[in-house]
């Protein structure tokens, strides 16, 4: 009789078998060996850790590659930054110096991609010419489907110099001439964010948006064209939009509108008109923010320069746009100067939201709440003129990395608990609601959260010499860093915490570890400035004996993807506190919800989703609502009033202007604090008083595991709707056209004809 399996063995059975889906061990072991051989001409014995990644990757992309050809085979037959003395310093990190042995170049498929220049008129239309151009080298990585035999393309383009300098024909300033044109030429991939405080910056980073999207546009149009390959006559682009969707994801591939125009009517030689009716139906924008800053707006003397053919056709765009507007509402000048593509006041510039919203068929936000401000408020004309283009598209995570990847523990948990198939159906997590009473599940769910802690805490001792009770609260603030994200009204609760424990040692206290990370834009000074306070606070607090292991504060160096695996897992609060009506809609709040983590937050982003789905009462809710920041708005601001009014919060402000935290540089702070008092946009002080209740509230809950474990439970189970597949559902269904299905496309090893029946059936449905 076969021995029982133990919970860990089941696990590890449920791991392999569903989860991970390893085929054939023996072959991945083989093809491992051959590539460290002969592609890598290693040994085991001289092999670096190195050498055994590329090795693995080779062996993995090998598995890829067969499904990768058998997926473009189908759709043709269907049609860093680091932390010094507490600043943030920029680093290059040059992550492809040792090659990626994921990607494959395709220099077949290189592409002229043009700047500069001037513009010709003639009979038989517009000419851009006396251009520089910059070749654009495509580089191709295979793209996974999760169990499906599907790999899709990712394409990134690469800048390179046109030609190589001539070594016969030169002398030394021409030289020196032709590795700084080859330089400019590359730096426009060679930087990620270059500082755009700065007229170079913008210039550059205008170059990068134009780059990738017209050597895109080039690349689509390419391929649209082997679609017709045997039609008769010239390439009719009717179909267009029924066999390309293009979704701009923010205004920074804006310049895909004028671009795809100027393909449609100079080189294709379509009529405006029909050429602007095509391109409207293949693009859709999603906006990710309100914030004014954000949204894009390009001077017209840089576009000018640049991008002069662009220009004459955003010029064209607008007169057509306002032409409509002023004949639906004559004589309403103020309309028509808001909605205009071209502002005005402090020099001519493109708003590049306003040309993003003409130039497609469909606008939507990324959580409700934030759809519902850019309808009511940002774009209120322009829904008032086509409110049928407006939508929501609330925005998702995947589970298989931000649950199957990186908390293995609790995936497994819940598979032996509900079955495998919430991998795929995340919604089938509502059956964890049955088990919110079980004392073993509730049991199992706390120890799994316990390993994770105790694993993220000896990363941590081991970083960055902290010593961390795995046993305290893990409260974390990871974010992009904003000041509407308001790490500062953290910070601040962080002082308050520290003076209490000051004021009386022997008091109760729950011990919490605060964990603070992110990055801020390299030409973001105030950004920096709250990252060197968080890690002076953080300084002060860890070194004082009084504290001990009741409170300690670290701030994560090189905040990335890799490190958000580890810490999400590990959290106990997730804090989610931006300005009511400042967060479009976050997704971390999603990742820390479905991995466990109980959320500290305002109601605003997807915060007001996640609290319809696991219930207010399950959640810490705090602070103004969107209508109560819009009143104060009107009735003014005053920071003073709750800076007299509120002792805690005063002595915490006067220790960080003072120099309490900055003994060696007492004005270190001042610019921080007279932002607050004087010119905070997202008023940190007014939802104070309200955030340090909140966390009383959480502290006393923390003290009894179980209730805590049991909302963590409801939290889980109620995560099912920020699954990424459906937010791709919806905007297939409702933007693109196109109608999901299960299908699955034959493996490599199966005949064509397997192949050919799958696309049969798929174009009969």
């Amino acid at each position: 009789m076969a021995t029982p399996l133990t919970d860990q063995e089941k696990r590890k059975q449920i791991s392999i078998r569903g989860i991970v889906g390893v085929e054939n061990v023996t072959e991945l072991k083989k093809g491992f060996n051959r590539h460290l051989h002969f592609t890598l001409v290693k040994d085991r014995n001289i092999a670096t850790p190195r050498d055994y990644y590329f090795a693995l990757a080779h062996t993995v992309r090998d598995h890829l590659v067969g499904r990768w050809i058998r997926t473009e085979q189908f759709y043709y037959e269907t049609d860093p930054k680091k932390i010094k003395e507490g600043w943030q310093v920029e680093e290059a990190d040059d992550w492809l110096r040792h090659g990626n042995p994921w990607e494959k170049a395709r220099p077949e498929y290189m592409l002229p991609v043009h700047f500069y220049g001037r513009v010709e008129e003639s009979k038989e239309g517009a000419r851009w010419v006396d251009t520089q151009v910059v070749l654009a080298m495509p580089y191709d990585t295979p793209i996974p489907g999760y169990m499906n035999n599907t790999v899709n393309t990712m394409r990134l383009w690469s800048a390179r110099a046109p030609n190589d300098f001539n070594l016969k024909d030169f002398n030394v300033g021409d030289y020196i001439q032709a590795v700084l044109d080859r330089n400019l030429a590359e730096n426009i991939s060679r930087v990620l964010y270059p500082n755009d405080n700065f007229f170079e910056g913008k210039e550059l980073r205008l170059k990068q948006e134009y780059f990738v999207v017209a050597a895109t546009l080039q690349d689509i149009i390419r391929r649209f064209k082997i679609s017709k390959k045997g039609s008769t006559g010239p390439v009719s682009f009717d179909s267009f939009p029924e066999k390309v969707a293009i979704q701009l994801n923010d205004t920074h591939p804006a310049m895909a509108i004028p671009e795809l125009m100027r393909v449609f009517v100079d080189v294709e030689k379509l009529d405006w008109d029909k050429a602007w009716a095509i391109t409207k139906q293949t693009f859709a924008y999603t906006n990710p923010t309100v914030l004014p800053e954000a949204l894009e707006r390009w001077p017209v003397g840089l576009l000018e320069t640049l991008l002069p053919r662009h220009l004459q056709i955003i010029y064209r765009i607008n007169q057509g746009h306002l032409d409509g507007i002023g004949a639906l509402f004559p004589g309403d000048l103020n309309r028509i100067r808001r909605m205009s593509l071209i502002e005005e006041d402090g020099g001519k510039r493109v708003n590049i939201a306003h040309l993003c919203i003409v130039g497609s068929h469909a606008v939507n936000g990324v959580a409700e709440i934030h759809s519902n401000i850019i309808k009511n408020d940002v774009f209120r004309d322009f829904n008032e003129l086509e409110p049928d283009k407006f939508q929501n598209k609330t925005n998702g995570i995947t589970p298989r990395r931000w649950l199957l990847l990186c908390n293995p523990g609790l995936a497994e948990l819940i598979a032996e608990a509900i079955g495998e198939g919430y991998v795929k159906d995340l919604s089938q997590l509502q059956k964890l609601n049955e088990l919110v009473n079980d004392d073993a599940f509730i049991r199992d769910v706390s120890n799994v959260k316990q390993d994770n802690k105790v694993k993220f805490s000896q990363y941590l001792e081991k970083e960055y010499k902290v010593n961390i009770n795995p046993s305290s609260m893990f409260d974390v603030h990871v974010k992009r860093i904003h000041e509407y994200k308001r790490l500062l009204l953290n910070c601040l609760h962080i002082v308050t915490m520290y003076n209490r424990i000051k004021k009386n040692p022997k008091a109760p206290f729950v011990p919490r570890t605060v964990i603070i990370g992110g990055k801020a834009a390299p030409g973001y000074h105030m950004a920096k400035k709250i990252i060197k306070l968080i890690t002076a606070v953080g300084h002060v607090v860890n070194k004082d004996p009084v504290v001990g292991s009741k409170l300690k504060v670290i701030y994560l160096e090189n905040y990335r993807v890799s490190l958000a695996e580890k810490v999400i897992p590990a959290t106990d609060l997730s804090e989610q506190i931006s300005t009511a009506g400042t967060e479009a809609s976050g997704t971390g709040n999603m990742k820390f919800m479905l991995n466990g983590a109980l959320t500290i937050g305002t109601m605003d982003g997807a915060n007001v989703e996640m609290a319809e789905e696991a219930g207010e009462e399950n959640m810490f809710i705090f602070g103004m609502r969107v209508e109560d920041v819009a009143e104060m708005d009107v009735q003014g601001y005053d920071a003073r009033t709750y800076y007299n009014n509120i002792p805690e919060l005063k002595q915490a402000v006067d220790q960080i202007q003072g120099g309490f935290f900055s003994p060696k540089q007492p004005e270190l702070f001042k610019d921080v604090t007279n932002m607050l008092f004087n010119h905070d946009r997202f008023k940190v002080f007014a939802d104070y008083e309200g955030y340090i209740k909140c966390q009383e509230k959480v502290s006393q809950l923390y003290q009894s595991p179980k209730e805590w474990t049991q909302m963590a439970i409801k939290n889980i189970a109620a995560s099912g709707k920020f699954s990424s597949d459906r937010t791709i559902t919806d905007y297939a269904t409702q933007v693109w056209g196109v109608k999901p299905t299960d299908l699955k496309i034959p493996p490599p090893n199966e005949p064509r004809k397997a192949l050919e029946e799958t696309a049969r059936v798929l174009t009969e449905k």
